[in-house]
């Protein structure tokens, strides 16, 4: 049965086409069609249907009269995304684990630049600081903080003053009784693991050499952080191996104490030693690799 279209100067829609064709009962068996077939991309084809010519235009390259006549259905619908990977954005980004952070914020900063710290820079051949009140005068629990969390700054004034301040403080309280380092430690702990989480080599060497210059001012102090290693030790962890391999040569640079891995190594024996008897089982825990000083007869 030949089928003739309603308006010969008007070609038809493929879909308007199929319909046709399938209530004719003419329609061939559908097929699928696919990406090698001489047809597919043609811009035009022209279809003959009882000695009448009809052109069916595709513009889009999928469909076209010919395919139609013919039962292809093309390439079908638009997959709809079922079982598309839905990931959060910058899910894959690095991690950047071994980089510092930029611009780093600080309380140290925002009290020095209001002048409620008592210190001022003393300038000449060797900068120091000139303190308004005696160190020893100064209330530990309150400033000793906000000291220690100025040790990740990286721009001068601020990272001098407060490393160098941090040193006048430990160094006034040696000795003291009552201790004026012991009751501050617990609110040292924030400051102290940002210091030593910057990723920074000289800022986290600047930390350890500040965790020591404490630990012996103050042995008392080896104690008080036996409860706090979950905080501090992850950062030695990971750089536990990290020592400077330079054969038989000559490090000029050991005055300066940035071997990021023989600071560790000093500072774990310096936890062990002042840390009681449940010092080592503790350090052992989260750093695995870490040998005792004392049980093996050093």
């Amino acid at each position: 049965m030949a089928m003739q279209p309603a308006n010969k100067s008007a070609p038809l829609g493929y879909q308007a086409l199929s319909t046709a064709i399938v209530k004719s009962g003419s329609a061939p068996a559908l097929r699928s069609l696919g990406k090698t077939s001489p047809s597919f991309g043609q811009q035009s084809q022209a279809l003959m249907s009882s000695g009448a010519l009809m052109t069916l235009s595709s513009t889009d390259g999928k469909f076209t009269g010919r395919m139609v006549a013919q039962g292809c259905w093309g390439t079908g619908p638009k997959k709809a995304g079922v079982f598309k990977k839905n990931l959060p954005k910058n899910i894959s980004d690095k991690s950047n684990t071994f980089e510092a952070a930029h611009h780093p914020a600080t309380q140290f900063r925002r009290f020095y630049e209001r002048s409620d710290l008592p210190i001022s820079v003393h300038h000449g051949n060797s900068p120091s600081i000139d303190w308004k009140v005696e160190p020893e005068r100064l209330d530990y629990i309150y400033l000793l903080p906000i000291f220690f969390d100025g040790l990740i700054e990286k721009e001068a004034p601020y990272s001098f003053l407060a490393y160098k301040g941090l040193q006048d403080m430990l160094n006034a309280a040696r000795g003291k009784e009552p201790s004026l380092i012991c009751p501050a430690v617990p609110s040292l702990i924030i400051p102290l693991k940002r210091a030593l989480n910057c990723r920074d080599i000289p800022t986290m060497c600047k930390a350890i050499n500040t965790l020591q210059m404490m630990l012996r001012c103050e042995p008392r102090v080896g104690e008080l952080l036996v409860p706090y290693y979950r905080q501090l030790l992850p950062a030695f962890n990971l750089y536990f191996r990290s020592t400077k391999n330079m054969g038989d040569a000559i490090d000029y640079g050991q005055r300066k104490r940035e071997n990021l891995g023989e600071l560790i190594a000093e500072t774990l024996e310096l936890l062990e030693r002042s840390g009681g008897e449940d010092a080592f089982i503790n350090i052992k825990y989260m750093i695995p690799a870490y040998e005792s000083c004392m049980l093996n007869g050093h």
